[in-house]
C-alpha cells in the first residue's frame, strides 16, 4: 500500500469538514444539550461608569422557573479568583505592569455597558430573560472616559482602583539617544498619526457555555467555543480554584473566533457555579446585542510614526509613540498587540537600523479589548507602509522606488532585525516584483484614463508586510491507530474555520502512508491532551505539523520493532518507506494499516510497547516563523458620491512550505476581506457618557460578497528553515496586506484634491467631504 500523490502536501485537498458544515450537521455549543439543563442569563449594566447602591432580585425570584439569581456577592462568597491574564510585562521604568483584579460579577461598581451584574438560572430561556428584565439594580453614575489618550490626562474619571490614572503600562523599546540623533541628522522626516480604529468581533457563532458537575467525582464537564481546550481548562480551573484535572472542558464546531474566544468569560464561571450549586447542568448562549458588548472588541490604536530617511530615501530610523485602549479590564494576553507585537513587526521588510516604540496603554470604559485578527502585526504593517508612501510623496520619490532601496535583499539572511528576531529565510524582492506584474501595474495609467472618461477617480496602493508568527512554545502531536481501522491525530491546536482536519491528515498521509480518509483529529476535548498551546498567532502548521512529523517518525521506530517481530526478521534489517515496512533486500513487506491491525489481534508485543504503534508526543518550542508578501489594491471612488470601491487586487505571499494551497487561498480570502471592512466601513463608535452607538448590524457595516472584486492569487514560496516542515503562518495575512494596500489606494485616487491621508474607515461621508472641501476641485 502507498498514499494517494493526490493527498500528499502541497496539493488542493478539499477541506474534509465541509460537508457537515454546509449541510447544515455541523455541532456548535448551542447545539448541545444535557438532560434536565437549565438556562441561564446575564443581567449586564446599563451604564458605562457608575458605583453600585444596590441589587434587587426579589421580583425576579418571584417569577416562576427561576430556579436562583447570582451576584457578585454570591460569587465572591464562592472564593473564586479574577479572570487572569497571563501576560508578565514591564514599564519603561522597568516596574511590572499592573493587573487590576476583575471579579466575575461585578460587585462594588460597574465600568462599561455590558459589565455582567447578574446571572439568572431558570426552567427556559424565555422565563430567565423575563427574570433579567425583572433585576433591579440601583446603580449610580459616574463621569466615563472612552479615549486612551484622554483617559490618561490629569483629572480623567478613575475607573479601577488598582490602576492609578487608568494607566494599563508604559511601555518602551529601543535607544532613545540614538534614534533622536539619527533624526537630527536625517535629510527628511516623515511624520504621520494615525488610528487603526475599534472593531467588532461579529464572529457567525455566538459565544455559548454549557456546564455540569459530578459532586461523587468532583469534577466540572463544560462545554464552550474555544481556541484550544488546554489552556481554557487550566484558566478555568484557576478561577474556581479547583485542581485541574477537575475540569474536563469540550469544545465542538467553532463558528469563527479570530481571537476573540481564546480568552475565559465571566458567563463560562457563571454556568459552573450555576451547575455545582443547582445539582444541574446549566446553559447559557449569547445574543447578537449581548455579543456587542461583551465580546472582546479588536484593535483600537493611535499612533504617531516619525521616519528618517537620507536624501536618497534611504530608512534610518524609526520611532513610534502613541496609545492603546485595554477597555475597562486587562485581557488575557493584553497589552502584546498595542506594545511587543506593534515593536516586532513594524520594521516588516525593510532594513530599519534603528527602531524606538513607546506606547501608553490605558483602561477607558468600553468593552475590553483583546487580540484580532493578526493581534497589532496588521497595525504595524500598516503604519510603515503609510510613512514609506507618505514619504516618497513628500520627497518626490517613486514609492515603487523607494521600497525597493529599503528592502533586505535575499542574500542578508538571515538577517538580525532591531526587534532582536533573525529572519531566517525570504525573498522579499522577488515576492514584491511578482506582485506588480499579477497587479499588471505598468498598465494602471491606461486603466486611470478609462475611469475618469467615467467620472470615477482610480487610485493603487502597495501593501507590503511581514509578521513575526507562531509564539515559541511547545505542542502536542499524539497518533493513535483505533479499534476500526481509523487513525487518530491528536493535538493542542484547534480548529475554528482553518480547516486543519484536511490539512494535518495530508502532513500525516505522506509521512506515515496512511490513507487520507481514514485520518481523523481530535483537538477539542482536554482529558485528552497533554499539553496545547491552541490556534493564535498563526502557529498551528508550524506547531502541529512539527508534533505530528515528529510523532509521525516515533510510530516508525516503533513500527520497525514490531514489524521484526510480524515478518521475523532483525529490527536493524527493517526499512520504511511510503507506508511500507520491507526487509531489506527482499520483497517481504507489511504495511503500517495491516501491522496494526495484526497488533489489534494478538502480535506479541516486547516489554514497554503496551501502546503498539500509538505514539504521545510533545515538541519542543520552535523559533517563530515570518510569513511575508506584496498586496496591490486599486480603488475607484465615485466623487459625487464618496462611495469607494474595491475594483482590483492582487497578492503574492510567501508562506514557506504550502501543505494545502487551497486552504490557504482560502484565508487568505478571508483575512483580506476583513481588512477591507476595517479601511472601508466597520467601525465602534462611543458616546460622552460611554454608550455604545453601535451596538447592531443596523449601524455597524460589515462587508458583503457583493462588495469585493475577484482575487488575484499567487504563491512565492521559501521554506522556513525552523520547523521540519518548513512552514510559515498563514491565517492572518490577509489583514496584514489589505489594510496598506487599500488605504494607500484611497490616498493615490484623492491625492489630486489634496489629500495625504485619511484615517480608517473612509466612509462615504469622509470621501465626499474631502472632495468636496477641496477649494479648486483637482489639482
Amino acid at each position: 500500500m502507498s498514499h494517494s500523490p493526490d493527498f500528499a502536501i502541497g496539493k488542493p485537498v478539499r477541506r474534509s469538514e465541509d460537508p457537515k458544515l454546509v449541510s447544515g450537521h455541523g455541532r456548535y455549543t448551542d447545539d448541545i444539550s444535557l438532560p434536565g439543563q437549565a438556562y441561564g442569563v446575564v443581567v449586564r449594566s446599563p451604564f458605562a461608569h457608575g458605583t453600585i447602591r444596590g441589587i434587587d432580585v426579589s421580583a425576579a425570584l418571584d417569577l416562576p422557573g427561576v430556579l436562583a439569581v447570582y451576584t457578585g456577592a454570591d460569587l465572591a462568597e464562592a472564593g473564586y479568583a479574577g479572570l487572569p491574564s497571563v501576560l508578565q510585562m514591564a514599564n519603561r521604568d522597568g516596574t511590572p505592569m499592573v493587573k487590576p483584579f476583575r471579579p466575575v460579577l461585578a460587585t462594588n461598581k460597574v465600568t462599561f455597558v455590558g459589565d455582567p451584574v447578574a446571572f439568572v438560572v431558570a426552567e427556559s430561556a424565555t422565563v430567565a430573560r423575563d427574570a433579567a428584565e425583572a433585576v433591579e439594580i440601583d446603580i449610580d453614575p459616574l463621569p466615563a472616559v472612552t479615549d486612551a489618550e484622554q483617559a490618561l490626562e490629569p483629572g480623567a474619571p478613575q475607573i479601577l482602583d488598582d490602576a492609578p490614572g487608568n494607566l494599563g503600562i508604559d511601555y518602551h523599546s529601543g535607544d532613545t539617544d540614538a534614534v533622536d540623533a539619527a533624526i537630527a541628522a536625517a535629510d527628511h522626516v516623515t511624520t504621520l498619526a494615525l488610528t487603526s480604529d475599534r472593531l467588532v468581533v461579529a464572529a457567525m457563532e455566538p459565544r455559548a457555555a454549557l456546564a455540569a458537575y459530578d459532586p461523587d467525582s468532583g469534577r466540572y464537564e463544560v462545554h464552550v467555543p474555544s481556541q484550544g481546550v488546554f489552556a481554557m481548562r487550566n484558566m478555568l480551573a484557576g478561577v474556581l480554584g479547583v485542581d485541574q484535572s477537575r475540569v474536563r472542558l469540550l469544545t465542538a464546531n467553532v463558528g469563527g473566533s479570530f481571537g476573540m474566544k481564546s480568552m475565559l468569560y465571566p458567563e463560562t464561571v457563571c454556568v459552573c457555579h450555576a451547575a455545582k450549586a443547582l445539582g444541574r447542568p446549566v446553559k447559557w448562549t449569547s445574543d447578537r446585542s449581548g455579543a456587542f458588548l461583551s465580546d472582546s472588541h479588536g484593535r483600537d490604536i493611535q499612533v504617531t510614526g516619525t521616519l528618517a530617511l537620507d536624501k536618497r530615501g534611504t530608512i534610518k530610523a524609526l520611532r513610534i509613540t502613541g496609545f492603546g485602549n485595554l477597555g475597562a479590564h486587562l485581557g488575557h494576553v493584553a497589552p502584546l498587540y498595542f506594545t511587543i507585537n506593534i515593536a516586532k513587526n513594524v520594521v516588516s521588510v525593510y532594513r530599519t537600523p534603528l527602531v524606538e516604540v513607546s506606547i501608553k496603554c490605558a483602561f477607558t470604559n468600553t468593552t475590553f479589548t483583546g487580540p484580532y485578527r493578526g493581534a497589532g502585526r496588521p497595525d504595524a504593517n500598516y503604519l510603515m507602509e503609510r510613512l514609506i508612501e507618505t514619504a516618497a510623496s513628500e520627497m518626490g520619490l517613486d514609492p515603487v522606488k523607494i521600497r525597493k532601496r529599503n528592502q533586505i535583499r535575499p542574500g542578508q539572511i538571515p538577517y538580525a532585525a532591531p526587534s532582536d528576531l533573525t529572519y531566517d529565510s525570504g525573498d522579499f524582492p522577488g515576492v514584491f516584483d511578482e506582485a506588480l506584474a499579477l497587479a499588471d501595474w505598468t498598465d494602471f495609467k491606461a486603466r486611470q484614463r478609462e475611469a475618469k472618461k467615467r467620472g470615477r477617480l482610480l487610485g493603487r496602493g502597495i501593501g507590503s508586510y511581514l509578521e513575526v508568527t507562531a509564539p515559541p512554545n511547545k505542542e502536542m502531536g499524539g497518533i493513535r491507530f483505533e479499534p476500526d481501522g481509523d487513525v487518530t491525530i491528536i493535538t493542542g491546536t484547534l480548529d475554528y474555520g482553518q480547516g486543519h482536519a484536511s490539512a494535518f491528515a495530508q502532513v500525516l498521509s505522506e509521512k506515515l502512508g496512511v490513507p487520507f480518509d481514514r485520518i481523523r483529529l481530535l483537538q477539542g476535548d482536554s482529558d485528552e491532551l497533554i499539553h496545547g498551546g491552541g490556534t493564535g498567532g498563526s502557529r498551528s502548521a508550524m506547531m502541529s505539523g512539527a508534533a505530528i512529523v515528529e510523532a509521525a517518525q516515533k510510530v516508525v521506530e516503533k513500527g520497525k520493532q514490531l514489524a521484526g517481530l510480524a515478518l521475523e526478521a532483525a529490527v536493524e534489517d527493517i526499512v520504511f518507506s511510503d507506508g511500507t515496512f520491507t526487509v531489506a533486500g527482499t520483497d517481504i513487506a507489511i504495511d503500517i494499516m495491516d501491522l496494526a491491525d495484526r497488533v489489534r489481534h494478538g502480535l506479541a508485543l516486547p516489554d514497554g510497547m503496551e501502546d503498539g504503534l500509538d505514539v504521545t508526543h510533545l515538541t519542543e518550542a520552535l523559533p517563530s516563523s515570518f510569513p511575508n508578501g506584496t498586496h496591490v489594491a486599486e480603488v475607484e471612488i465615485d466623487p459625487e458620491t464618496g462611495v469607494v470601491a474595491v475594483v482590483r487586487y492582487a497578492m503574492v505571499n510567501d508562506f514557506g512550505t504550502v501543505i494545502n494551497p487551497m486552504l490557504v487561498e482560502g484565508q487568505l480570502h478571508g483575512g483580506v476581506v476583513q481588512g477591507i471592512g476595517q479601511a472601508l466601513m466597520e467601525f465602534t463608535a462611543y458616546d460622552d457618557d460611554g454608550q455604545l452607538l453601535t451596538g447592531s448590524f443596523t449601524d455597524y457595516a460589515m462587508p458583503r460578497a457583493d462588495t469585493i472584486p475577484a482575487f488575484a492569487f499567487a504563491s512565492h514560496p521559501v521554506p522556513a528553515t525552523t520547523n521540519p516542515l518548513g512552514a510559515k503562518g498563514c491565517g492572518e495575512a490577509g489583514c496584514a496586506g489589505s489594510l496598506s494596500a487599500v488605504m494607500n489606494a484611497v490616498i493615490d485616487a484623492l491625492r489630486p484634491y489634496g489629500v495625504t491621508h485619511m484615517d480608517m474607515p473612509v466612509t462615504p461621508e469622509k470621501v465626499w467631504r474631502a472632495v468636496n472641501g477641496a477649494n479648486s476641485g483637482p489639482r
